[in-house]
């Protein structure tokens, strides 16, 4: 696996002349960024195993986290199996799409033999049909609005493939109208929880693992079927702390040149926190949101929490 990752950065690196800003191009309605856009209907004809497993979220909502936490449950907490390869090869992002030589998540994903455990940013109605027609288990994360998307703001600063977010007061409106990589947060939280109890998706809430790791770690064990002992979930629950992980060259997408994570803007893992929005939002920002988060979620009852 070594050797793997020394060709993908290899790969980037050689594709880092043709890397820059990829603009959006729409989907059925949804931005994507080019690359994906242009590798769509291959993404789009997808089929997963029954056995695959989907982990679903917006971006920065704790994708990676879950990601941990489900490949060390796989492997009963062990450390060294974990940090086998970096979490982009283990988990691979079923739409991602680069400028060659850089490999595309799919590529990632035919080379693994199921059961798979896969990552997407896509909303419900993007995933490939192949996941609820075969009945795959999806596990979807959702994490307030406003962590969302300050964490998406800085995420965009420094993710220098991303779109250019430009100032505060503008990305704040462009989330609020959906003008974001993969679109509306509040469709994409909104259409996973009604079709969580039809699709046998277990909904879980960044504010909830935040506040009880151990609980939320067991939910996530118990869904996959598996029997682990308490201590190992609590062994599991060391190894996925926001300032583990940090240091985990496996999971802090420290392999990504700093030409593409520029790193003198913002770690790819910044604070983890909940209620960080405090410190953004100025008092009548948050009043223009808190009136558009009313429509906008009007027909449903999410109980996200802004505060823990």
């Amino acid at each position: 696996m070594a050797g793997e990752e020394i060709s993908y950065s290899e790969a980037i690196m050689a594709a880092t002349d043709s890397l820059y800003r990829f603009p959006l191009i729409k989907i059925k309605g949804i931005p994507l960024m080019c690359h994906i856009a242009d590798n769509w209907n291959s993404v789009w004809a997808f089929r997963p195993d029954p056995l695959d497993l989907l982990i679903a979220t917006y971006p920065k909502a704790g994708t990676t986290w879950v990601q941990e936490i489900v490949d060390l449950l796989l492997h009963n907490g062990d450390a060294e199996v974990a940090r086998r390869a970096p979490t982009h090869h283990r988990i691979p992002f079923l739409e991602i799409h680069s400028p060659p030589p850089i490999p595309s998540g799919l590529s990632f994903i035919e080379k693994m033999d199921p059961p798979r455990v896969i990552k997407t940013h896509l909303p419900f109605q993007l995933v490939p049909e192949g996941f609820w027609e075969n009945k795959c288990k999806v596990i979807y994360v959702a994490r307030n609005a406003k962590d969302s998307v300050v964490s998406y703001f800085h995420f965009d600063q420094m993710n220098q493939t991303q779109p250019e977010p430009g100032p505060w007061d503008g990305y704040l409106h462009k989330f609020m109208n959906g003008e974001l990589p993969w679109g509306s947060w509040y469709d994409h939280v909104k259409r996973y929880w009604l079709e969580r109890e039809k699709r046998n998706i277990l909904y879980l809430f960044y504010e909830d693992l935040k506040e009880n790791p151990h609980r939320e770690v067991k939910r996530i064990m118990q869904y996959l079927d598996l029997s682990l002992s308490d201590d190992v979930i609590s062994h599991i629950v060391r190894l996925t702390s926001f300032n583990t992980m940090k240091e985990n060259p496996m999971a802090n997408y420290s392999c990504i040149p700093d030409q593409i994570f520029d790193r003198s803007i913002s770690n790819f893992m910044r604070k983890g926190l909940v209620g960080d929005w405090t410190n953004h939002f100025s008092p009548a920002q948050n009043q223009l949101f808190d009136e558009d988060y009313k429509k906008q979620m009007k027909d449903v009852n999410i109980p996200f929490r802004t505060n823990i």
